[in-house]
């Protein structure tokens, strides 16, 4: 992974490119945390050799995992980043475009990239924090 600080201030803006057989999720969310990033707006756009996109299942409280076992394109990759209990944690969504023109979609669960992927953070001066809501199964922002 590389990154750039390409705005200063307040609002930091960050350029970071992921390598070839890198972990999306998790290096986005070691990102976050080494830049001590409390409410972020996360866009991105390259490819995967492979993910895992997640549907939530209500009744049961967690995802339900959706695999893409080959090369796909990041049609789009959306999210933000928060504080939850154990950090800054990337909240990521992506489109998944597959070779016959199909696409795959959810919570961006892992992704093993391949070539790239190329994602501008773009935080705030404030900080956010999700908490935990048992009654939904996830950690939600809290606006209080």
């Amino acid at each position: 992974m590389k990154w750039q600080q390409v705005q200063g201030g307040p609002a930091a803006v960050y350029v970071v490119v992921l390598d070839p057989g890198e972990e999306a999720v998790a290096e986005l969310t070691a990102f976050a945390r080494d830049r001590s990033l409390g409410a972020s707006q996360v866009t991105a756009v390259g490819a995967f050799s492979e993910a895992v996109v997640g549907w939530f299942d209500r009744p049961a409280k967690d995802y339900r995992r959706i695999p893409v076992r080959e090369q796909c394109e990041v049609l789009s990759l959306i999210g933000d980043i928060a504080v939850a209990d154990d950090g800054p944690t990337p909240h990521l969504h992506a489109v998944l475009g597959l070779s016959d023109g199909s696409t795959r979609g959810g919570h961006l669960l892992s992704g093993r990239v391949w070539p790239t992927l190329e994602v501008v953070v773009r935080d705030s001066p404030v900080e956010l924090a999700k908490t935990h809501r048992p009654d939904i199964g996830l950690a939600l922002i809290d606006l209080g």
